[in-house]
């Protein structure tokens, strides 16, 4: 029963070796991986800021522009613009001068200076400055106030403003002064016109009885627009 024996312990240490051998690649493993964790870390540089790389950039692909000395800059053509009144502005201002411009208004017919200077030297002829808004018919027309010979009454001056554009129209033998207006004429030419037209029986004595003095400006009482 020896020989049996024997071979067991024979097999036991020819077994031992490849334990150790086992046992050593484990350390070994163990050292690699305690080296890495315990060695330095790689970092990478940091990237320059934003505003470096920008000029950084701009340095390298700047661009200059040579201008001639007998350069001449060119002209630029601006659109030119302009208000025009309102009727209700006009009517909230409410003097001589805005009446006057209103009757232009719904008339159609330019707002420049000579033809408002012409209509409120008119207006004077008619009713005078400090009353020019008598029986709010300021221009003393017949047409639309119910009065023959211009002695009517309109409701308002805004009605007053209304009927007059209209008659302008509307009788033929208001045609030369409409045209004048329309052209914007000098003042003595609108002037003759209207005192060849019919609009007052005497003709305003083929401008003696016309002034061309400064007319004042005067504001109409409340209620009359």
């Amino acid at each position: 029963m020896a020989a049996p024996h024997r071979s067991h312990r024979a097999l036991r240490l020819l077994a031992r070796p490849l334990f150790r051998v086992r046992d050593l690649f484990a350390v070994a493993a163990a050292v690699v991986v305690l080296t890495l964790c315990a060695g330095p870390v790689l970092a990478f540089p940091p990237a320059p800021p934003v505003a470096a790389r920008v000029q950084a950039f701009v340095a390298e692909n700047a661009q200059s522009v040579t201008v001639p000395a007998d350069a001449a800059a060119p002209t630029v053509a601006r659109d030119s613009f302009s208000s025009t009144p309102g009727y209700a502005s006009l009517a909230a201002g409410g003097t001589n001068y805005d009446w006057a411009k209103l009757v232009l208004l719904y008339a159609d017919l330019p707002l420049t200076d000579e033809n408002v200077t012409v209509f409120v030297r008119w207006m004077r002829q008619e009713n005078g400055t400090d009353d020019w808004w008598n029986r709010n018919n300021p221009l003393n027309n017949g047409w639309g106030s119910g009065g023959a010979g211009g002695t009517g009454t309109y409701d308002n001056l805004d009605l007053a403003a209304q009927n007059a554009a209209e008659a302008f129209y509307e009788i033929p033998g208001y045609a030369g002064f409409v045209a004048a207006f329309a052209a914007s004429s000098p003042t003595a030419v609108t002037e003759s016109a209207i005192w060849a037209s019919p609009w007052a029986t005497g003709h305003y004595a083929n401008g003696a009885h016309w002034s061309q003095a400064v007319v004042p400006t005067v504001k109409s009482p409340d209620g009359t627009w």
